[in-house]
């Protein structure tokens, strides 16, 4: 193992080459089927297998290989980890250590990256960052102690994998036993696919981001848009309906691996106290989740228990985790997770008798972008066609020095404002409550409650026409060599301010932060993923006490792979 003082000194490349790869055996013990669902159809021998089993003990073993991934009759090349997509769940308890066994069976090199969980930096599974990757035909030992506990996921950090099924659930149970009684514990993986290779996808939003928006505002459909409205956003080359690069158009959604034609369903009885452990493993799809008709508790997110908090709706981003508790009245009850720009949606069954069930609703009215999403407070601005305020949307003087200006910059937050209370585009003024960060507070008090010492400013920027993204203005290649630095044990204030038109998932590698949500200091909820409105800006506390680099990045996998990511060091203490 590389030692940290020489990794940060030297270059980066050098020293990840120097890793070494073993080989061993696959296992793969199986998961009750209540736990994630049922489907009433099986799956094709000659396909990949949808739905995933559970894998755990001291050494868990994960084969990753390719095959034919068929959903809805549309045929693909997946990449699956044990045979499923997703992968395997994995099942660990707070305080074991672990050795995580990932053969590579694929031709190109691939990795795992274990989102959300505290690791040392060598086994995060970012390549180029932490370590080399894993080798075709080799086999990479992650070894750690487990530190923590709750719902999580992981991923490959290579290329464009995860569009392609490298992606599963990952659970970790506290080591003194359940912190809720429940009578069922399910999980739901939202995810998504496509019959267009990932780097179709990519190549097709970089010749025109608004290929896959079959949902553009033309003068013959039925926005509520005045012909004022429409020919400013004109003359921004805007579009109110810009809400999702990809969309229902290519995307299939999926629940467990499942479509909504596999009628996937989750079976309880009366009375029950049932709790699901809902994870966003999509590659760009934000979803609405709710269960029409029900209320639950939100009691957990990101793996962090919160104080419980009644709601009948939330909007998750990718790569955020929800855990909640509901009591299902007897009968059938849908599960719905639509997209947020309601080009599509998945559902599935919460159900007391195998087979029944509820009534599934119809796509809501599509949302569009509003004042707010354009960096534009109603209080401070009042927009009017000739205003100029078309123009101050592109006012770069308004940039701090920080933020390097060029083309990959179309539009400047004119009036960014704290957008924790916001529940997510297209949510708000529903007449059933809706999650926002604002509601939430952490059940445990945070151990560090310090005032930060600084203040970190970061721009969200991005040019949609060119699809070109960046943190500052710059993208990953430009600052590779130039890390964001903390020193060990600082606590700093993070400011993300979004001068885009799209909500960005900003996640952190290695560390949970505390989001700046008007809750005391020691309620402040712990996150290592934070949504970013359009136009607005979040702010979190960090204590930087993981030693190592860290991937510090958009969780929108073709944002990231256009340039949103950075790498952020934390010096080593000595």
């Amino acid at each position: 193992m590389a030692n940290l003082k020489l990794f940060s000194q030297a270059s980066r490349r050098t020293i990840l080459k120097a890793a070494g790869i073993s080989t061993v055996a696959i296992l793969t013990p199986a998961l009750p089927a209540w736990a994630m669902g049922k489907s009433v159809k099986n799956s094709d021998s000659k396909y990949i297998k949808h739905g995933f089993d559970e894998v755990s003990g001291n050494e868990i073993n994960i084969d990753i290989s390719s095959g034919l991934h068929k959903i809805n009759g549309k045929i693909n090349m997946g990449i699956a980890a044990n045979g499923s997509i997703p992968g395997p769940l994995v099942r660990l308890k707070e305080g074991q250590d672990v050795t995580l066994n990932v053969t590579n069976n694929l031709k190109n090199d691939t990795s795992i990256h274990w989102h959300g969980l505290l690791v040392p930096f060598q086994y995060d599974g970012v390549p180029g960052v932490s370590f080399p990757g894993i080798k075709p035909g080799t086999t990479f030992p992650y070894k750690f102690k487990v530190r923590q506990n709750g719902t999580y996921w992981w991923h490959s950090h290579s290329g464009l994998q995860e569009q392609s099924g490298h992606y599963g659930p990952l659970v970790i149970d506290p080591k003194d036993g359940p912190s809720v009684d429940v009578d069922k514990d399910f999980v739901i993986v939202l995810s998504e696919f496509s019959p267009l290779l990932p780097e179709v996808i990519m190549e097709k939003l970089k010749k025109g981001e608004g290929y896959f928006n079959f949902n553009q505002s033309t003068f013959t459909d039925d926005y509520p848009l005045t012909a004022k409205e429409r020919r400013m956003w004109a003359k921004m080359r805007m579009m109110p309906t810009d809400i999702l690069d990809v969309t229902a158009s290519t995307y299939t959604y999926l629940i467990n691996g499942h479509s909504s034609d596999d009628s996937l369903e989750f079976l309880f009885n009366s009375g029950e106290k049932v709790r699901f452990r809902v994870i966003n493993a999509s590659a760009m799809t934000f979803f609405n989740f709710r269960i029409p008709g029900l209320e639950f508790e939100v009691i957990g997110a990101d793996g962090q228990n919160i104080e419980p908090t009644p709601v009948e709706e939330f909007q998750i981003g990718v790569a955020e985790t929800y855990d909640i508790l509901v009591k299902p009245k007897p009968g059938a009850h849908t599960i719905v997770a639509e997209s947020m720009d309601r080009s599509g949606m998945v559902t599935a069954n919460l159900t007391s008798k195998p087979g029944m069930r509820g009534e599934v609703p119809p796509l809501r009215k599509k949302p569009l972008m509003t004042m707010a999403d354009m960096g534009m407070s109603m209080e401070g601005h009042k927009m009017s066609e000739g205003s100029g305020m078309e123009m101050d949307m592109r006012d770069t003087s308004k940039l701090p020095d920080e933020v390097k200006v060029g083309p990959g910059i179309a539009m400047v937050s004119a009036n960014p404002v704290n957008r924790m209370g916001d529940p997510g585009i297209g949510l708000s003024g529903l007449k059933h409550k809706v999650l926002n960060y604002k509601m939430l507070e952490a059940k445990e008090p945070n151990q560090d409650t310090r005032t930060p010492s600084r203040l970190l400013e970061i721009h969200l920027t991005g040019n949609m026409e060119r699809y070109m993204w960046s943190f500052d203005g710059k993208k990953f290649n430009a600052v590779s060599d130039q890390p964001i630095r903390f020193a060990y044990n600082e606590r700093v204030r993070v400011k993300l301010v979004n001068d885009t038109m799209m909500a960005h998932p900003i996640h952190l590698h290695g560390h949970f932060f505390e989001l700046v949500n008007g809750a005391s200091p020691e309620k402040q909820p712990r996150k290592h993923t934070v949504i970013v409105q359009p136009g607005g800006m979040a702010q979190f506390d960090l204590t930087a006490n993981e030693v190592g680099d860290w991937a510090f990045h958009c969780h929108l996998l073709y944002h990231m792979h256009a340039g949103m990511f950075q790498i952020v060091t934390v010096e080593d203490k000595a």
